[in-house]
């Protein structure tokens, strides 16, 4: 069988057609390979690079390679955060004429760290907190969107700073399922694996000296289950008002984009009295800030991060001379948006030096600077303004994180 390979982009096949499908992945030269922190795999997994790209190569089955790849493209197609599939090769063999696995090719997150590598210096039990919050975040996106992981870990799992939290992306789609909508019995059948999986996994951290003392494996392996059933009830309950007041469905739905979702879609019904009004969320897409700040001013940026650019934005806003919500004869918001890209966030993403950023992508950069300044205000007493904050930033802190924030090889 001739070697084939299937793409989600045309450019793709011939950047990979450079590497060494005719070896097994375990004895890949290192000429190709890029150092970067790697999880825990029931497969051999190696980061090569094609082109400027840098890529995750899996080996696996032809039939879970294909079947995995489809998948990673339905949840890119309905906007879950998980790895993005670029290619299956199939029909590989060594020199000898020897048939060896199939590869499923991802594109590397740039910026994410696998559990264990985070776990290289001792997490604190808040940092640890976080990480549940995001899983638990991506497992309620998931069983919103129908899809049943069947395998939810923190191997299965990479984690992408967001705004001093955490965005969780899937990682491994092999044992998944895509439905219309899934019954409670396969949400919890996904939580139980969930917390097994994941005490399971801290456990032997324990046992390797890597877990902070104060961490009970067995409860924070609970906690995720805890966090989700939160998280779950408050996105999906039916709540029942009083007639005519309809500030407190506002009020819930702003609750709902606080938590970075959107209502798209609602049912509110009349009780047959008319005493009460029944709403319900129809419809919930995550991801409230992202699609706002993409909108207002082109900047693609995770959740938290979104919010934080946001509220900065609005506060810029508020300062310029021909800003006049409602004024027809006022700047329209996109227009002062686009003006603070280019005048604020840009210029004071570009003053950072690239050598010093590590992995942190620029909006995270910025709400990193948004945070020592306020720091910095809070200990002088009045604003400081971005300009020290940022000179501070370079002189002082960012040399000390250099070692934290760059990952690490295996």
């Amino acid at each position: 069988m001739a070697l084939q390979i299937n793409a989600t982009n045309p450019e793709h096949p011939a950047l990979l057609l450079e590497l060494p499908w005719h070896l097994p992945l375990e004895e890949w030269p290192e000429e190709y390979l890029v150092p970067l922190p790697r999880g825990i795999s029931r497969h051999v997994v190696r980061y090569a690079r094609a082109g400027d790209e840098v890529i995750a190569v899996k080996e696996l089955a032809q039939r879970p390679a294909l079947r995995e790849y489809e998948l990673l493209r339905d949840l890119d197609r309905i906007g879950i955060p998980a790895v993005d599939p670029l290619a299956v090769v199939t029909g590989r063999s060594d020199t000898a004429g020897e048939p060896l696995e199939s590869v499923l090719v991802t594109r590397h997150l740039g910026g994410s760290m696998p559990y264990r590598s985070m776990f290289e210096t001792t997490l604190r039990p808040a940092t640890m907190h976080r990480l549940m919050d995001a899983l638990a975040v991506l497992l309620v996106r998931l069983h919103l969107a129908g899809f049943a992981w069947g395998d939810c870990s923190l191997s299965n799992t990479l984690f992408r700073r967001d705004a001093g939290a955490y965005a969780a992306y899937l990682v491994d789609a092999e044992t998944g399922d895509l439905h219309p909508e899934l019954s409670t019995g396969q949400r919890d059948y996904d939580l139980d694996l969930a917390r097994v999986n994941i005490s399971g996994e801290l456990l032997d951290l324990e046992a390797s000296g890597a877990l902070h003392p104060s961490v009970d494996p067995i409860e924070f392996g609970t906690e995720i289950c805890a966090r989700y059933r939160g998280l779950w009830e408050e996105l999906t309950r039916t709540s029942v008002y009083p007639a005519g007041k309809y500030q407190y469905i506002e009020r819930r739905i702003r609750r709902l984009n606080d938590l970075g979702f959107d209502v798209a879609e609602m049912q509110i019904e009349h009780a047959s009295n008319g005493d009460t009004v029944t709403f319900v969320p129809k419809v919930v897409d995550a991801g409230h800030h992202q699609r706002q700040l993409l909108r207002l001013t082109g900047l693609d940026a995770e959740e938290n991060q979104a919010r934080r650019l946001l509220n900065d934005l609005e506060s810029w806003m508020a300062t310029q001379d021909d800003y006049a919500p409602g004024d027809p004869l006022g700047a329209r918001p996109e227009v002062l948006a686009h003006r603070w890209v280019r005048e604020v966030f840009r210029p004071t993403v570009r003053s950072v030096p690239p050598e010093l950023r590590g992995p942190m992508d620029a909006a995270e950069i910025y709400h990193e600077l948004l945070e020592h300044r306020w720091y910095l205000s809070e200990r002088a007493q009045h604003d400081i303004g971005l300009g020290t904050a940022v000179e501070d930033y370079i002189r002082n802190i960012l040399p000390k994180a250099r070692e934290t924030l760059q990952p690490t090889a295996e």
